[in-house]
């Protein structure tokens, strides 16, 4: 072999030894960089960071890759707010406005909202105005939530007062609607509004109360159809035939915070305060041995049913707030901390970058529709699950900031 021959083999080999090198390295150093040590703080924490890891824009949360205006993003942003309450640390703030820095425009109109299509679910998302417009006095956040104000008084109702779910699913009241609307209606009576407001607050809890619940279990039912027309609906009562944790979640959720706005003399404090109680004591004996609740609740031993993460940090977030504020006997609190023991011995799951990973999640559930959603135990524990949803994540957060955990 000549030796220029020999060379050039020579230095093609340091070339491509080099470059494995260096290919190696920025490797190890992109991994080092996107690796968090989380495991020693409190678990509200540690979700918030890891959501923040994985989503560095707050309107990623949900898979999204365009900014939207939603309630999932509303129900975990309250948290982010509720955790810089906590904590006093500006990132979770931060984080939050701006979200709603980017979709609020400066006449307090808001990007992809669309006010006519009277969907409650759209209000929900409104709850992280106040805050960031007490802190920031920007004038266009009370714009906009005075727009969203303006839905609620023009929203389409029941014959007796009840808010549609929505303009699409005429006649029908969903557990679901209750946490979506009935907090931020509240805050913003007796914030900017009318207070006497609070007693059409109180009517909504009546009219699911009245029609909804099931005199056996004291559960209440998914939905109600007051038009009896849906194929879900019983002919006779209108109700869905399943109950479904999460929107049980959502029910107990939204009784906890809207008596955060009614004062202790008002007429209409007792009986929320009683619904409560009497909702608490009905999910209490359908409490696993972990500490969760099924998807759906009554029915643990059907083939395929499942111990379920958002509607299980719901009810540990409801009951543990409701002892906090004395709503609920202090015994609550402890059944608080045994499903909450079950949310992180059970369905959390340690990542290899340090973050965690809420499993078991129902992504989401509905009645009517296209495809059709029947409300069948069949129905729901067959939707679709999903790791890290923010309908778990939220309530997760918000549970353990009431537990200190």
């Amino acid at each position: 072999m000549s030796n220029s021959r020999f060379f050039k083999i020579f230095f093609l080999a340091l070339l491509i030894a080099f470059s494995a090198c260096k290919k190696e390295k920025k490797t190890t150093e992109v991994k080092e960089t996107t690796t968090i040590d989380l495991a020693s703080e409190k678990w509200s924490v540690q979700m918030a960071q890891s959501i923040m890891m994985h989503n560095p824009e707050a309107y990623q949360i949900d898979g999204r890759d365009v900014a939207k205006w939603d309630y999932v993003h509303g129900l975990v942003l309250k948290s982010f707010l509720d955790l810089y309450e906590k904590t006093n640390d500006s990132t979770y703030f931060d984080y939050a406005e701006h979200y709603t820095n980017e979709l609020v425009r400066e006449d307090g109109s808001i990007s992809t909202y669309n006010l006519e299509d009277y969907n409650i679910d759209m209000i929900n998302a409104g709850k992280i105005l106040f805050p960031v417009y007490e802190k920031t006095k920007k004038e266009k956040y009370k714009k906009a939530m005075q727009l969203l104000d303006k839905q609620l008084q023009e929203h389409p109702r029941t014959s007796e007062g009840g808010f549609w779910h929505k303009k699409r699913y005429p006649y029908q009241m969903w557990l679901d609607g209750l946490y979506m609307g009935a907090p931020f209606y509240a805050e913003y009576a007796v914030t900017f509004g009318d207070s006497t407001n609070l007693n059409d607050v109180a009517k909504q809890f009546e009219l699911i109360q009245r029609h909804a619940i099931d005199p056996e279990t004291n559960l209440l039912y998914h939905g109600w159809d007051e038009s009896k027309e849906q194929k879900w609906a019983d002919s006779e009562t209108g109700v869905s035939p399943n109950f479904w944790s999460r929107s049980l979640g959502w029910y107990a959720m939204a009784l906890v915070d809207v008596l955060d706005y009614f004062p202790k003399d008002h007429p209409k404090r007792a009986a929320l305060i009683q619904y409560l109680n009497d909702l608490a004591g009905a999910l209490t004996p359908y409490q696993d041995k972990t500490g969760l609740w099924y998807q759906v609740p009554t029915l643990g031993d059907e083939d395929g049913n499942y111990l379920e993460a958002s509607g299980s940090s719901m009810f540990a977030y409801a009951f543990a707030k409701g002892a906090n504020k004395g709503y609920l006997d202090s015994a609550y609190k402890d059944l608080a901390n045994k499903a909450f023991d079950g949310l992180t011995e059970e369905l959390i799951k340690r990542d290899e970058d340090g973050t965690i990973t809420l499993t078991q999640v129902c992504a989401v559930a509905g009645l009517g529709g296209d495809p059709y959603r029947d409300g069948s135990c069949e129905y729901y524990i067959n939707e679709r699950k999903q790791d890290n949803d923010p309908k778990g994540t939220g309530p997760f957060i918000m549970a353990a900031l009431q537990l200190d955990r």
